[in-house]
């Protein structure tokens, strides 16, 4: 027979272990929920947030995602009542204009020694991070080359040459960042004056500012226009598709712009946001913005597509992010001034 004495200790040890098992289960069922701020392209937030949330089972993403101009102005918007706590896939350059308005809450994630210096802020805790970086060049039609017995420019200061007379088209950089990264460019690489000269003697060959950073090299592999100043990545993947186009990449060097990740100050999942910033960096997540962009941060991880130059990277000029987001404003309004006459309509 039992005794009463087993049955009093078996039940009792059996509600201890149901009130263990209770209080445990919302302690493991809860995650930390990251509001993550992003202009990533929509078919690579999923990946991304699978691939990050599998290696971190306690974190939940929530994007928030829009284009590059949006995200920036929401977040200044936001400024005294920061809603995010990360940001993951945005342009470095506003990404420094954050960092100048104390928005951000510097960290150098764990691994960031194997980052190539020119992906990192340069500061000491890092105030952000780079991913991945896309380049400006020179998209050449050599069936049209050809036939006008065009010569195949090597040099921004060759596109100054009267035989291109409305020949060139190019992103109009109040609306594209390509646009804006490639002016940027030239204004680091000559100084301010030479710049603005350069740019008035290029305006005479422009054909037309397009609101796009992949429409030029479309427009020169069709042969609508000679030459088309843009995207290396659309570039490389019009030849591939068998497009006449040459990519040059010209001997000054070539603009350049990254996608970052940093952490907004004042966020309240802190421990969470330094270890999206951490996986950030590592090589597997590089590997995933490899899937997008020839040239990523990750030292060592190389995914050149075909037909794209093998030069190009090293062609990067030393890029001032903070200069580039401080004179945004200044250098577009007397871009505008001068140019924009030229700027095709908007749709």
């Amino acid at each position: 027979m039992i005794s009463t004495d087993f049955v009093r200790r078996t039940a009792i040890a059996g509600l201890a272990a149901i009130a263990t098992v209770g209080l445990s289960l919302p302690a493991m069922a809860q995650k930390t929920r990251l509001t993550v701020y992003t202009a990533l392209e929509n078919d690579q937030l999923d990946p991304f947030k699978k691939a990050f949330e599998a290696d971190n089972k306690d974190i939940e993403i929530a994007w928030v995602r829009d284009s590059t101009g949006v995200v920036t102005a929401k977040l200044i918007a936001e400024k005294d009542n920061p809603r995010g706590d990360v940001i993951w896939g945005l342009a470095a350059s506003s990404i420094a204009l954050f960092s100048t308005m104390g928005m951000l809450d510097p960290y150098t994630p764990a691994g960031a020694d194997k980052i190539k210096p020119m992906f990192k802020s340069g500061k000491s805790p890092e105030t952000w991070v780079g991913m991945d970086a896309y380049l400006s060049l020179i998209c050449f039609n050599t069936a049209e080359g050809k036939k006008g017995n065009k010569a195949v420019p090597a040099s921004w200061a060759d596109l100054i040459k009267p035989e291109y007379k409305d020949s060139i088209v190019m992103p109009n950089p109040a609306s594209s960042g390509t646009g804006y990264l490639t002016i940027a460019a030239w204004l680091q690489i000559m100084g301010e004056e030479a710049g603005w000269k350069y740019m008035d003697a290029l305006h005479q060959n422009i054909a037309q500012y397009i609101h796009s950073g992949s429409a030029p090299c479309v427009q020169a592999a069709k042969g609508e226009r000679l030459i088309g100043i843009g995207l290396d990545m659309r570039g490389a993947s019009e030849k591939t598709k068998g497009a006449p186009v040459d990519l040059i990449v010209p001997k000054e060097g070539l603009g350049w712009e990254l996608e970052a990740t940093a952490i907004m100050k004042g966020t309240k999942n802190l421990a969470a946001a330094k270890k999206l910033a951490d996986w950030a960096v590592t090589k597997k997540a590089n590997e995933l913005y490899a899937k997008t962009y020839a040239v990523v941060a990750y030292d060592g991880v190389v995914a050149l597509p075909q037909n794209y130059p093998a030069n190009a990277e090293k062609a990067m000029i030393k890029n001032d992010m903070e200069w580039m987001a401080k004179n945004r404003e200044r250098i577009l309004a007397e871009w505008t001034k001068r140019y924009d006459g030229k700027s095709a309509p908007k749709k």
